[in-house]
C-alpha cells in the first residue's frame, strides 16, 4: 500500500534546493555586481552599486586582448580534449575487451600516474620542453593537458566499454565487421554518453590549467585567459572590475558545452562507474 506524501515534505524539498542554488549562484552573483562597479565603489561595502558601469564590460576588449586569450584558451583545451578522447579510446577497448601479458601493470600505472602534481615534474617539464622548441607555443599547451588528462580519460572510458555487453560486439562481427568497424560502427554510439562526460571533464580540467601555462607561455598574445587575465593585475593597483567581468566571459564557453552536452552526463558518469 502506497502512503501518500506530505505536501510539506515536497515544500521542504524545493525550499531545500532554492537554498542550495542561492549558496552556489552567490558568488557568481557577486562576480556581476562587481564587474559593474566604478572605482569609487570597488572598496565600498554596498553589494550593488549605485550606478551600473555596463561600460566595463566593453572596455575589457580594448584594455587587453581578452579575445585572444580566449580563443587561445578554447584552441588549447579543445586540442587537449580531443586529442585524450582519440588516444583514450582505443586505450581504454584494448583494456575492456582484450587480455595480454602486463594488463595488469599498466593499469596500475595509469592509476599511478594521477599521484602526480604537474606541479611537482614542472621542471622536467620545462627542460624537455625547452628541448623540444615547444616553450611559447600552444603545441606544447596542447600536448601536456592531452598528457595529464589521459589516465582519467582512459580509466572512465574502460568503464564505459565494460559496461557495454559483448554479444553487441560478437553480433557485429558475425555480420562481417572486424574489431574497428565493430569499435566504430557498434560501441561507440553506444558508449557516446560515457565518451561525452570524458570529454566535458577534460575539456574544463584544460580550460581551468594554470601553472604549466603560465611557465611556459611568454608571449603574450600566446596566453591563455587564466594567465592573460594577470594583465589587470599591478604592482599598486588591480582593476577589480575588469578582471571581473572577463571571469564572465571565460565561464561562459564551459557553461555553453556543459548545457549542450548536459542530457548525457548522468547516464555517462552511470556507465563509467561500472567495475570491471
Amino acid at each position: 500500500m502506497k502512503t501518500k506524501k506530505s505536501p510539506w515534505s515536497r515544500v521542504a524539498l524545493y525550499l531545500f534546493v532554492f537554498v542550495v542554488c542561492i549558496i552556489i549562484l552567490y558568488p557568481y552573483f557577486v562576480m556581476f555586481t562587481t564587474a559593474a562597479k566604478s572605482n569609487e565603489e570597488m572598496y565600498g561595502n554596498v553589494l550593488l552599486p549605485s550606478v551600473w558601469q555596463w561600460s566595463n564590460f566593453v572596455d575589457i576588449w580594448t584594455e587587453a586582448p581578452v579575445f585572444k586569450y580566449l580563443l587561445n584558451s578554447i584552441i588549447v583545451a579543445g586540442g587537449a580534449t580531443f586529442l585524450a578522447i582519440l588516444c583514450g579510446i582505443p586505450a581504454a577497448y584494448a583494456l575492456s575487451r582484450m587480455r595480454f601479458k602486463g594488463k595488469a601493470i599498466f593499469m596500475g600505472a595509469v592509476i599511478m600516474s594521477q599521484m602526480f602534481s604537474p606541479v611537482v615534474l614542472l621542471v622536467g617539464i620545462y627542460r624537455l620542453m625547452t628541448d623540444m622548441g615547444l616553450t611559447n607555443n600552444l603545441i606544447g599547451l596542447i600536448l601536456l593537458n592531452a598528457a595529464f588528462n589521459q589516465a582519467f580519460a582512459i580509466w572512465l572510458l574502460r568503464g564505459t566499454f565494460t559496461s557495454i555487453s559483448s554479444e553487441m560486439e560478437q553480433a557485429a562481427k558475425i555480420d562481417g565487421c572486424g574489431t574497428v568497424q565493430a569499435l566504430i560502427r557498434v560501441l561507440l554510439p553506444v558508449a557516446a554518453p560515457g565518451i561525452v562526460t570524458t570529454l566535458i571533464f577534460v575539456f574544463i580540467n584544460s580550460w581551468n590549467e594554470y601553472t604549466i601555462a603560465l611557465t611556459l607561455i611568454s608571449g603574450d598574445l600566446l596566453k591563455p585567459i587564466t594567465v592573460g587575465i594577470n594583465i589587470f593585475y599591478g604592482f599598486n593597483f588591480i582593476k577589480w572590475q575588469y578582471l571581473f567581468a572577463t571571469s564572465i566571459f571565460a565561464t561562459i564557453p564551459v557553461v555553453i558545452l556543459f548545457l549542450c552536452i548536459e542530457k548525457h552526463l548522468v547516464s555517462g558518469l552511470t556507465s563509467g562507474g561500472v567495475k570491471g
